[in-house]
């Protein structure tokens, strides 16, 4: 049996649902949205490599035990983007949650944060975690930024850890959250959706 099986998972301002080929368009859509294919520091497809990269993301889940995940406005319907867990090690029980993206229209939204405490909750709740890490790239500041508000500590900077497609090198900017930080992590991301908005 996988470490992570397909599940849907549903918040108030958000829906967490396995990723599926006929997410094409929608995910297409979402992308248009602020033409985030053009930030050179993520992987945001192109609306022409939106089937490959569907197809390299359900790649990842049979033969990696990733898990993609497309995200749902719950106010709209509408589908705003993507997330998954990956580099899974079930043996030491271990999981990284990356290759988020939102629209434009989705970005600094109840949505972001709400998804992330879907996906820690499921991973230190139900899948017994031990470890959860975030990985982004050294330019990408608003996403670093982000997993620091969630609560993740640093762990560190690994330099040239990967060649881009165009043939730069990525620093990538290595964050955690431990299974004794879970609950304090839990209760701060839960008071930010309770505020007032």
């Amino acid at each position: 049996m996988p470490f992570v099986e397909p599940v849907t998972l549903k918040g108030k301002y958000a829906t967490l649902e396995p990723l599926v080929r006929e997410h094409e368009a929608d995910l297409r859509r979402a992308a248009a949205d602020g033409e985030l294919w053009r930030l050179w520091y993520t992987s945001v497809p192109a609306p022409d490599k939106t089937a490959p990269y569907i197809d390299a993301a359900l790649r990842m889940r049979e033969d990696l035990g990733a898990m993609p995940f497309v995200v749902r406005d719950n106010a709209t319907g509408d589908i705003v983007g993507c997330t998954r867990y990956f580099n899974v090690d079930a043996a030491n029980r271990r999981a990284e949650i990356g290759h988020t993206w939102y629209a434009k229209r989705a970005q600094r939204t109840a949505i972001n944060t709400e998804c992330k405490l879907l996906l820690l909750t499921h991973a230190f709740e139900k899948l017994k975690c031990v470890a959860v890490e975030f990985r982004t790239h050294w330019f990408n500041h608003a996403s670093r930024d982000a997993i620091a508000r969630l609560g993740a500590k640093q762990d560190g900077v690994l330099r040239n850890h990967q060649i881009l497609p165009d043939g730069s090198y990525r620093d990538t900017v290595v964050f955690s959250i431990i299974e004794n930080e879970w609950p304090a992590v839990k209760r701060h991301l839960t008071f930010l959706l309770e505020r007032p908005r």
